[in-house]
């Protein structure tokens, strides 16, 4: 009680620090925190309080993305063809009830998550590895108890093995992502959350997490405890009973600040260890080179984004006009022609975007994965802007029909976001220029319309990103490229050889051939152009100078910044 009084003392007059204590973190963000339930996370958010209370099996060593060390786990073995993964699991690792953490308790983990399963839960990338299929029991009539009860499985020896219907090359970075991270069975189900038998099992299929029990009262292993939480802060303490180093920083306290003046201010200050920032242009301008402030620059970026361009426009969403190639519209499938797509490639302007929106920190990618990645080609091809081109590959489009009779394309773009707005204004600008009869219509729209509309395929064009959830070339490439993946339905793209490569790709562990193939995919993308190809941002960092711990040797994008690897000085 004494430790809960003192840290709802440090929540009221947080706000007044003249510097915040050297035993507490300050952090102002600008958002909520959607969920504590590590069955949910799907959102950086709530992966940031997450990773400080919970632990999953295995982490990345380092700043490698390829390179994965034991955490809750200490040692594993590979059998059966690649398809039977056994852990030994650490011994005397204490949950923040007083609980011992055991074998039952990552069994029952997993099998909540395939249960569970939805794609906005995050587990659809596990399910597909442990069940063969990325949906729950109400998407797919393969996926039974039978299965799922299979799928993870103690024996003996007390260790988890997990059996996997196919190998899955990327099987042990995802497990790495922190929607994996163990939770205590008898302390959860006790909260009235799933029991972990047969018994209801189908009552939770599919379910939202989002607000669980669980959400409510977090329990895991990890080095920080929770003791409360309100609409707006978030307290933690340092867990006494912790299994590995104790942190240096004591309490925690995360508090939403949505005006990002009033976070400058705190952080300039000294009140505010961390804070949301504006992007770098806002950053650079108001933040970097301030006294007390520490600035890491160039370090990796792990998103990768593209303008889709859309082969079979649903017409429910009222963007084709006419539909017809009059000048006054478009057809639905306006942009299966690849001299439609080559030209609209060729027509942005690359080296504009870098300066525009990424002030000169960007580079041109060449396949929609990040450069860091294993796996990318920086051989492939990619477009360069070029009017010329443009022009002549638009006089062939659709036999001469585009360039004889023009177009008018409507699409919309992210409602108050600058990068999205510039970019599309920057193709506007330019396919309008080529040709007077041409028209491009820009409109401003809601994200959460936008991906509602993109997912039954109603835009014509968007602006969109992917950031990994686990470090392989997999969950990039697939989801952008397959005919079957996440993003399919945005752009209706489909070529058998690329869907053939991307299969083979996830079906062998050697790494060389994997890199073949991802190869094969960069270059027949760049020949049909689906999407128009977003550079790459370079990211950077800031806090508070008196933080020690964090250097651009040990940065790793695939984890947030972990708190009890840091002091205060």
């Amino acid at each position: 009680m004494k430790k809960i009084a003192i840290l709802s003392t440090l929540l009221v007059t947080s706000m007044a620090f003249a510097v915040a204590p050297k035993d507490t973190l300050v952090i102002q963000r600008s958002a909520d925190i959607p969920t504590m339930d590590p069955g949910v996370t799907y959102d950086t958010a709530s992966a940031e309080v997450v990773d400080q209370m919970y632990e999953t099996l295995l982490t990345y060593s380092g700043s490698s993305l390829t390179k994965l060390e034991p955490l809750l786990a200490t040692k594993w073995a590979i059998s059966n063809g690649g398809k039977t993964y056994t852990f030994d699991l650490r011994k005397n690792v204490k949950f923040h009830s007083g609980a011992t953490m055991t074998c039952a308790d990552a069994e029952y983990t997993f099998e909540r998550n395939l249960v569970t399963n939805s794609a906005e839960s995050g587990n659809w990338f596990i399910a597909e590895s442990l069940t063969g299929v990325q949906g729950n029991a109400n998407d797919e009539k393969s996926v039974t108890w039978a299965v799922i009860d299979k799928a993870v499985e103690c024996n003996n020896a007390g260790q988890l093995v997990f059996n996997l219907p196919k190998v899955d090359p990327a099987f042990l970075a995802k497990l790495a992502y922190t929607g994996q991270a163990i939770i205590e069975k008898k302390y959860t189900t006790g909260l009235g959350e799933w029991s972990g038998t047969e018994k209801d099992w189908k009552e939770w299929v599919g379910k939202d997490l989002t607000g669980s029990n669980l959400s409510k009262k977090p329990n895991g292993t990890g080095p920080y405890e929770f003791v409360r939480a309100d609409a707006n802060t978030f307290l933690a303490t340092a867990f006494d009973g912790y299994w590995g180093k104790k942190p240096a920083i004591k309490n925690v306290i995360s508090q939403k600040v949505p005006e990002l003046a009033a976070r400058q201010q705190a952080f300039l200050r000294g009140d505010a260890d961390f804070i949301d920032g504006g992007g770098r242009s806002v950053d650079e301008a108001q933040i970097k080179g301030k006294p007390g402030v520490t600035w890491i620059d160039n370090l990796p970026n792990t998103t990768a984004t593209a303008i889709f361009m859309n082969e079979k426009i649903n017409p429910s969403g009222g963007l084709l006009g006419s539909g017809k190639l009059d000048g006054k519209g478009i057809p639905s499938n306006f942009f299966t022609d690849v001299n439609v797509r080559r030209g609209f490639s060729y027509a942005f302007n690359y080296q504009q975007y870098i300066e525009d929106v990424q002030k000169g920190k960007g580079k041109q990618r060449t396949m929609l994965l990040p450069d860091i990645f294993p796996g990318y080609d920086p051989k492939v091809k990619t477009y360069t802007y070029a009017p010329a081109k443009a022009t002549a590959a638009l006089k062939k489009a659709f036999g001469g029909q585009v360039w004889k009779n023009g177009f008018t394309l409507t699409a919309n773009y992210r409602a108050n976001s600058v990068p999205a707005q510039t970019a599309m204004e920057i193709l506007k600008r330019n396919i309008e220029a080529l040709n007077p009869k041409f028209k491009v219509i820009l409109q401003p729209k809601q994200w959460s319309e936008m991906l509602a509309a993109s997912k039954k395929g109603e835009e014509a064009m968007m602006l969109m990103g992917w950031a990994p959830d686990y470090a392989d070339p997999d969950n990039f490439m697939y989801t952008f490229y397959a005919s079957d993946g996440y993003y399919s339905p945005r752009a209706n793209w489909k070529d058998a050889s690329v869907d053939k490569w991307l299969k083979q790709a996830r079906s062998t562990v050697n790494t060389a051939q994997r890199n073949r193939l991802y190869s094969l995919v960069g270059n027949r993308a760049y020949e049909q152009a689906p999407f128009i190809l977003i550079p790459g941002g370079i990211d950077y960092t800031f806090f508070r100078s008196n933080i020690k711990g964090i250097t651009a040797q040990n940065y790793n994008p695939m984890i947030s910044t972990r708190w009890a690897d840091l002091s205060k000085s």
